[in-house]
């Protein structure tokens, strides 16, 4: 790892903005405007229950930077609560690492909340944990390790 000079922390935790996630209340619609208003298409969709939530993965430019459109599958989802409490628009900013246990312990070490002790799985079988907002400047940092298949 490289270290950060003004710091002397390790530089290189993330590879690459993963993604942005976006919460919508309705995915099909949510989906048909981005391609319509951006030209953006959904390259990879699924549900996830463990997160309650119904997903689609929006490739930006050459594909490697993504928008992840995020709908409630329940009224008691965590993305239905966002949406509740924030209205739908930006809930998360993902950071693609290459360990995310490493990554976790390194930001544990560092005084930052996490918000899973052992990570879940995310999207298309990657590994993810969250940073706790109140720990990023109200932002909810996700970092994902893809799965071996991905990207």
């Amino acid at each position: 790892m490289t270290e950060n000079a003004s710091t002397g922390l390790p530089a290189d935790l993330f590879t690459t903005i993963d993604h942005v996630g976006i919460a919508v209340p309705d995915l099909d619609e949510a989906i048909a405007f981005y391609a319509q208003a951006f030209g953006v298409q959904s390259v990879h969709e699924e549900t996830n229950e463990e997160q309650g939530v119904r997903e689609a993965m929006l490739a930006v430019g050459d594909g490697e930077t993504r928008i992840q459109l995020l709908a409630p599958l329940t009224p008691e989802s965590t993305i239905a609560k966002f949406i509740g409490r924030s209205g739908p628009g930006l809930q998360q900013l993902a950071f693609r690492v290459a360990d995310v246990e490493a990554v976790s312990a390194t930001l544990r070490e560092r005084g930052l909340r996490l918000l899973y002790d052992t990570p879940k799985r995310g999207t298309a079988d990657s590994r993810v944990n969250f940073v706790h907002p109140k720990d990023a400047g109200g932002v909810l940092v996700e970092l994902v390790q893809p799965a071996a298949t991905a990207h």
